[in-house]
């Protein structure tokens, strides 16, 4: 059902199931896949692929035009994928032709109250952004992520994989996957053991990722040394390939 105080461009496509709430403006570049929710007093605009079964909460922004002065109306997107909740007040911004051209988020994410996700970041599934959480652009967020309240997160970090941050996180240096980071500037404290048994994770594995996590952030090697160690010693499960690989990609550093 669509609210008739809504405004919906005439050029928008919207499937037949979508819901739009009063007050509502949806700008004529969108698509709105089945069986999303718009909640009331929300703007959609831009170039705008939403999929389907998303819920988007009252006031909410979404595709508004990206907060980089060398944005000049240039044909940029923003991509959301399925079943992803959009709290109030969230900012979700397109890309830049400076960057990749698109913001991409994946599916079944959770923006709360107050978040902002600038332009040409790519987000995968089932990442959880606390109140007030924000991305700057070019950040890359890995799946299962948990990034605590009032945390922030500088341009071009990256935020591995099941990686949890701690509520208020100044985060200026890539994050390795599975860990927990906390602090201004943000450094890894451990791993994240409750996030990994809540995955499923073995124990054995579990296990073998602390012994990787303490060879790089507690031998004091530098990190090539302690990749090196990590190979060694360590099995080479996928867990454990990932953490490495993540951490030769970096180009910011690592938080440690």
């Amino acid at each position: 059902m669509i609210h008739p105080s809504a405004i919906i461009h005439p050029k928008a496509q919207l499937d037949s199931s979508v819901e739009v709430g009063p007050f509502s403006v949806i700008g004529e570049h969108v698509t709105i896949g089945r069986g999303t929710t718009v909640g009331s007093h929300t703007v959609i605009d831009g170039w705008t692929r939403i999929g389907e079964d998303n819920r988007i909460f009252p006031l909410a922004s979404v595709g508004g035009v990206p907060q980089d002065l060398k944005y000049k109306g240039e044909k940029t997107w923003l991509i959301i994928g399925n079943r992803n909740i959009i709290r109030e007040f969230a900012t979700l911004q397109p890309g830049t032709v400076t960057g990749i051209g698109e913001t991409v988020i994946s599916d079944d994410n959770l923006f709360m109250a107050y978040c902002h996700v600038a332009h040409d970041c790519v987000i995968g599934n089932r990442v959880i952004m606390a109140n007030g959480s924000t991305l700057a652009g070019h950040v890359t967020v890995e799946d299962y992520a948990i990034l605590g309240g009032l945390s922030a997160i500088h341009q071009y970090v990256r935020i591995g994989e099941s990686a949890m941050l701690s509520g208020g996180a100044m985060v200026g240096q890539d994050v390795p996957p599975y860990t927990i980071a906390a602090g201004d500037r943000a450094r890894v404290r451990g791993l994240n053991v409750v996030g990994l048994r809540r995955r499923g994770f073995s124990a054995e594995c579990i296990a073998t990722l602390k012994k990787a996590c303490r060879i790089l952030i507690f031998s004091k090697l530098r990190v090539a040394d302690a990749l090196a160690r990590i190979r060694s010693e360590l099995p080479a499960q996928p867990e454990v390939v990932h953490f490495i690989e993540f951490i030769e990609k970096t180009e910011r550093g690592i938080c440690r």
